[in-house]
């Protein structure tokens, strides 16, 4: 048995097996392209490595595909008969337990297997990436940082450092820490100059903090770290595009959404999300997206019972609802209310706050504003655990606002955007001069 990359045992005797895995870490740290490739190699040349089946299924869980938990459990099963064949270090044990747990319903439970790893070998990193990237799915941002920062110092010396601070810096940046966000970022990106996280952090805080000028800077001086990715670029190309409206420039956003983010029309949620969650700022901002809704809606309608995350259906709601497809919303919103009702880690986010949100969302679409307000702003509370980040989950908070303003609910909305920019280290961004501008007026005309 040897040791991988990072320095924990490996079922793999051939040399060019282990060179291949190693392939696997380090693409999926820097969400290569070739990660599966390395991977079907590995599993083409060592059929009873039972990491890697654990690895195949643990990545197609991520995809929040409902077509890919069939692969995930095919995965598992030939990951418990490599076990009882041919046995399995206990890092490869506990990947093979997290993957048994995730799809037992308890995404949690794939977490602490994979921080019971980190207790066996703090120095390994694409545990503590598997981690970090569920806890991510979960909205636990404490937990992101909590693990991270318990294998630090193991990370002091190690090749794989770099991602290890990427994974840091946005923790930091999700738990409010914009400077030190920033500094650990930057600081990554000089062991790993490919470490799209990382870049990405880093754009998380500029756009948190009012900095577009900085944001539009770094990703367009750091393109090393992002342009060799699968479809993450777009999510990098999204952040630009925010950091562009945030200058009032929305012809430079809506370009960049159809030569770059959408320039593959895939039907990936990651990429949905992207899209949709654009094209409604635009519309926000009175831009005209015309039928550019339309392709989003036909992916999303083939989405309405998937029912994987509820980070992934608000953002297919959002295509339903902007292309008008209503006999598809409102079987969107039949199908939560069964899964509400469902025991589970994640019928648990469907009821609390799936069921106040997509209520919300539908009411935004019928220009039912009050009704909106109301909904958007009980799923706010606790919106954080559908997943995602603040700056992805901010599109939500736009429409709690303007849905606010359109309502006449001038002072409770008035709270929740000083709720906003205080999350936001009190920096206030274009959104919030704007909407901060019409309450006044609204309060203004009130007292006359």
């Amino acid at each position: 048995m040897r040791n991988d990359i990072c320095d924990s045992p490996v079922s793999l005797t051939d040399p060019l097996l282990a060179d291949h895995w190693n392939g696997v870490i380090t693409g999926f740290l820097a969400h290569g392209t070739q990660t599966p490739v390395h991977l079907g190699k590995v599993l083409e040349g060592a059929p009873d490595f039972a990491m890697g089946h654990a690895a195949r299924g643990l990545f197609s869980l991520m995809m929040g595909r409902a077509e890919l938990i069939a692969v995930a459990r095919d995965a598992h099963v030939a990951a418990l008969a490599a076990l009882t064949r041919a046995g399995g270090a206990p890092r490869e044990r506990l990947w093979v337990q997290a993957l048994g747990e995730w799809l037992q319903g308890r995404p949690s439970g794939a977490v602490a297997a994979m921080e019971a790893a980190l207790r066996l070998q703090p120095r390994d990193t694409i545990s503590a990436k598997v981690g970090h990237a569920i806890r991510f799915m979960l909205g636990d941002a404490r937990g992101m940082r909590a693990s991270v920062e318990a294998v630090l110092d193991a990370h002091r010396i190690h090749p794989l450092r770099g991602y290890l601070l990427g994974c840091h810096a946005f923790a930091l940046e999700e738990t409010g820490d914009y400077a030190a966000a920033a500094r650990t970022g930057l600081r990554g990106l000089d062991h790993a100059p490919d470490d799209a996280w990382g870049l990405h952090a880093v754009a998380h805080v500029y756009d948190m903090t009012a900095r577009p000028d900085a944001g539009i800077a770094l990703i367009e001086g750091h393109t090393r770290a992002w342009d060799h990715c699968n479809n993450f670029r777009y999510h990098v190309w999204w952040h630009k595009a925010l950091l562009h409206m945030d200058r009032g420039e929305m012809d430079v956003a809506l370009a960049l959404y159809d030569s770059q983010i959408r320039a593959e029309k895939t039907d990936d949620y990651r990429d949905i999300a992207n899209a949709t969650s654009l094209l409604m700022r635009l519309e926000l901002e009175g831009v005209d997206v015309r039928d550019r809704w339309d392709e989003l809606a036909a992916f999303s309608d083939a989405r309405v019972e998937d029912g994987c995350l509820v980070f992934a259906d608000l953002h297919y709601m959002l295509a339903l609802s902007g292309a008008q497809k209503g006999e598809a919303a409102e079987a969107m919103c039949a199908r939560f209310a069964r899964d509400a009702i469902r025991h589970g880690e994640m019928p648990q986010r469907v009821a609390d706050p799936g069921l106040a949100a997509i209520a919300g969302l539908t009411a935004f679409a019928e220009g039912r504003w009050d009704q909106a307000f109301q909904n958007l702003a009980a799923a706010r509370v606790s919106l954080q655990s559908i997943g995602g980040s603040h700056a992805q989950r901010d599109v939500f908070e736009r429409m709690t606002i303007d849905a606010g303003l359109r309502a006449g609910r001038v002072e409770r909305t008035a709270q929740i955007l000083a709720q906003r920019t205080a999350q936001r280290g009190g920096h206030e961004d274009r959104f919030a001069q704007t909407r901060g501008a019409s309450i006044s007026r609204a309060r203004r005309i009130a007292a006359q």
